[in-house]
């Protein structure tokens, strides 16, 4: 079901581009290389509890 929907609408669709913070400066998550694709979804999210 999900798939149909998304080929219906598919010329509609725009490339969403991921950036992250790497030493310092951001960067596409796409132009890393694949051990950093990696590295990148093992991360895990947190959320810092205020002092």
């Amino acid at each position: 079901m999900k798939s149909k929907i998304l080929k219906e609408n598919e010329k509609q669709r725009t490339k969403c581009v991921v950036y992250t913070r790497v030493m310092g400066y951001h960067r596409p998550v796409e132009s890393f290389n694949i051990g950093k694709k990696g590295e990148h979804k093992e991360r895990k999210f947190f959320i810092e509890k205020a002092s």
